[in-house]
């Protein structure tokens, strides 16, 4: 006999797996929403960007008002929520995204998170690179007003162990660097993390705080802040 009730409409379908040199990423959809999962674990969808709008919000937030066009890095593309949110402030002048999975940049040049992205990737201020964040900040001699970080789901939860890297003390000595003097450090996690505000302090940040969006069930999604002092 058939199921009465039908499809289930909020199923996940997958619509792209992908093998790279960092592991299985898969986009999926359901219902109305897209999903991105890494190795297994579960990275983002699109059912509610406030936290990621907030990394970008709070940055800019944070730095001298009369500062000119600062330069954005947003490390991770993910479902493009930060991206866009920068490119519709014209406050920001450069706007770059280091995204190490090149199966995501396609998705959002070309497939199904053009239609959240394309705008954004569009303007002129914003560039793509396609490279590991932790070695981008490592290597490159690049400087930033703000670096809004959300390759993760937050420094007590990684999800690919080469990033404990960006929360050790080399990786905040790293992100310390490419800041210009005042400029602003914020990262994205999925639970708030005493330990990390006390490294941030530890590698010699000033006005460290965080920020709070309450979700439905759970413990609240942050937005660790952090400013290079001058």
């Amino acid at each position: 006999m058939p199921d009465s009730l039908g499809p289930d409409v909020n199923a996940p379908v997958t619509l792209d797996r992908r093998e790279g040199p960092y592991g299985e990423v898969v986009l999926r959809g359901r219902g109305k929403d897209f999903e991105i999962i890494a190795n297994g674990c579960f990275l983002m969808d699109t059912s509610d960007g406030r936290s990621e709008r907030l990394l970008i919000d709070a940055a800019l937030a944070a730095l001298p008002a009369d500062r000119p066009d600062p330069a954005v890095l947003i490390g991770g593309l993910g479902v493009g929520f930060s991206l866009v949110r920068a490119a519709s402030e014209p406050r920001w002048g450069r706007i770059t995204v280091v995204e190490r999975e090149q199966a995501i940049v396609d998705w959002h040049l070309e497939g199904p998170l053009a239609q959240i992205s394309g705008a954004a990737l569009a303007d002129p201020r914003t560039g793509i690179l396609t490279r590991d964040l932790v070695a981008y900040l490592r290597t490159t001699t690049d400087r930033y007003d703000a670096l809004c970080l959300d390759i993760d789901n937050g420094p007590d939860w990684t999800v690919t162990e080469d990033n404990t890297n960006l929360y050790s003390p080399a990786g905040l000595a790293d992100c310390r660097e490419r800041l210009t003097p005042g400029g602003v450090l914020a990262v994205w996690s999925a639970q708030p993390s005493a330990d990390f505000e006390q490294a941030l302090r530890n590698a010699g940040f000033i006005g460290v705080r965080t920020e709070e969006v309450r979700v439905a069930r759970g413990v609240p999604d942050v937005v660790h802040l952090a400013v290079r002092a001058d």
